[in-house]
């Protein structure tokens, strides 16, 4: 059974349709990558299927529920994860406790919210897990206005994939890195999502084509072909109008 079910999917900002009947599937642990011009509707998808927009037609099932009413939050309990264009998180409090505050906040019950994080021996285990995987426990105690841009965006992430979701969005991950940092931090990506699917939209063709088992191309509002890297990078329109243009893909 597929995690992610798309069905139809429609999204209009009055009287303009941003996306129109958009349907595919994600399998379990299945890296799909979505491309695309810019103003396609690539993020406004991403949006709609996170819970952060609300659909104007059409379905969202995840792992064979549907969710297209429901918050974000309750997404996120059911399996979804995400991470955003720009950072969202806490840039005053430090790198441990913001990981510790999505961990926090993945779990169903919050009635331990008045007992210090940092003493809840699963979270704080976990958390430690992570930073160690991205090569931040050394600075668990910086507040997070002190870390890179960089390093940011590594929390960022390590937030998406803490509820331990089925499948992770991700807009953009590596936007505003450059290349040595972002082919750093692909490898992240692909060892944080082993056990988990991904739906990712990227600028980075290079993370693109290494991290996709398959490419969705989105071209105003609709599906213009859906296929393996292969197929994509030989297909004529896509060469025409995407990898040839000097716009970019994503």
């Amino acid at each position: 059974m597929s995690v992610l079910q798309v069905e139809e999917l429609s999204k209009n900002f009055g009287g303009l349709g941003v996306l129109s009947k958009v349907s595919f599937s994600v399998d379990p642990l299945e890296k799909l990558a979505l491309i695309g011009p810019n103003g396609a509707g690539k993020s406004t998808l991403i949006n709609v299927i996170g819970g952060q927009l609300t659909a104007s037609g059409g379905h969202v099932v995840l792992d064979g529920r549907h969710v297209t009413s429901l918050p974000a939050n309750k997404r996120l309990h059911l399996g979804l994860g995400r991470s955003f264009q720009t950072n969202n998180l806490f840039f005053t409090l430090p790198v441990l406790d913001n990981v510790l505050l999505c961990l926090h906040g993945a779990e169903h019950s919050h009635f331990h919210f008045l007992k210090r994080l940092a003493k809840r021996e699963g979270l704080l285990e976990e958390a430690e897990r992570l930073l160690h995987a991205v090569g931040l426990w050394e600075r668990r105690f910086k507040p997070l206005h002190f870390l890179s841009y960089g390093d940011q965006r590594l929390v960022e992430l390590l937030c998406a994939f803490a509820s331990k979701p089925k499948i992770v969005l991700l807009d953009e991950p590596t936007a505003g890195l450059p290349t040595a940092e972002a082919n750093v931090y692909a490898e992240i990506i692909r060892q944080l999502s082993a056990d988990t699917a991904l739906l990712f939209c990227a600028h980075d063709m290079d993370l693109v084509f290494s991290l996709a088992d398959r490419i969705m191309v989105l071209y105003f509002g609709e599906i213009l072909v859906d296929g393996s890297p292969q197929e994509i990078s030989a297909h004529p329109k896509v060469q025409e109008i995407y990898l040839g243009s000097e716009n970019p893909v994503c």
